[in-house]
């Protein structure tokens, strides 16, 4: 294809030279586009599957959204663009950003509070009362439901203070930063067991440390992640303009 895939070259592309341009196997291409990560190939008059510049960009930037949001999100969310206005297809793509953003925002909060803990020594004097948060005010803060606080509570890793008769939660600064360190862990794909085994070492020296060690690798990841879809920026950018009525997937 001599490196002309974005405009210049306009003909039926054979399944072989998608895939040396994508850098995905002959079987990949023709999976992904059974699972729709790319529109069906137009068939010529010998069976043989013709494609355009429109799914080499489509499968450069599956890549990357797959290395920043997962394989699942990433073939849904390229599936739906087809059908998607450029405006709605932009909005779509800049989400994906506002999640990674999101995520790093909680580990670096998961990281203040460990630097808390350090601090606090077996104290909770720098608690104070307007500190506190209600379950549902904590659940939003980490974009979980307030049945994950619960799980969590059934399962040693966060212990609220209870108040009134009806024993509404309230979480002290305390509770709140190992909520955020117990979310960070989660999203980093520890298991409940290894992040009960964490959440207990946190008073021990070596367990401060391989708790930062475990919120570092996660904002390690996440920018990784994050730099895979800027790569991606350029093909996704032909994604989103293909969209909707008009496009060149939709044709």
């Amino acid at each position: 294809m001599d490196g002309q895939v974005g405009g210049s070259r306009r003909g039926p592309i054979r399944t072989v030279d998608v895939a040396r341009e994508s850098g995905y196997s002959v079987q990949q291409v023709r999976d992904l586009e059974r699972l729709g990560v790319i529109p069906p190939a137009a068939r010529s008059a010998n069976g043989y599957r013709s494609y355009t510049p429109a799914h080499v960009h489509a499968l450069r930037a599956y890549r990357g959204l797959a290395a920043a949001a997962g394989p699942v999100a990433a073939r849904r969310l390229l599936a739906e663009l087809r059908s998607r206005t450029v405006a709605e297809a932009a909005a779509a793509i800049n989400a994906v950003h506002v999640r990674l953003a999101r995520e790093r925002e909680e580990a670096l909060r998961a990281q203040q509070a460990l630097c808390a803990i350090r601090a606090e020594a077996g104290t909770r004097a720098f608690e104070h009362e307007g500190d506190a948060m209600t379950i549902t005010e904590l659940a939003a803060a980490l974009e979980v439901r307030p049945s994950t606080l619960r799980f969590w509570e059934q399962e040693g890793l966060v212990t609220p203070e209870r108040v009134t008769s009806l024993r509404a939660r309230r979480y002290g600064v305390a509770a709140v930063g190992a909520a955020r360190i117990v979310a960070a862990l989660r999203g980093a794909g520890y298991g409940i067991p290894a992040v009960r085994e964490i959440m207990g070492s946190l008073r021990r020296f070596e367990g401060l440390e391989e708790t930062g060690r475990v919120l570092q690798q996660r904002l390690d990841r996440i920018a990784a992640r994050t730099v895979d879809l800027l790569r991606a920026g350029a093909d996704l950018a032909v994604v989103v303009e293909s969209t909707g009525p008009g496009g060149e997937s939709g044709r």
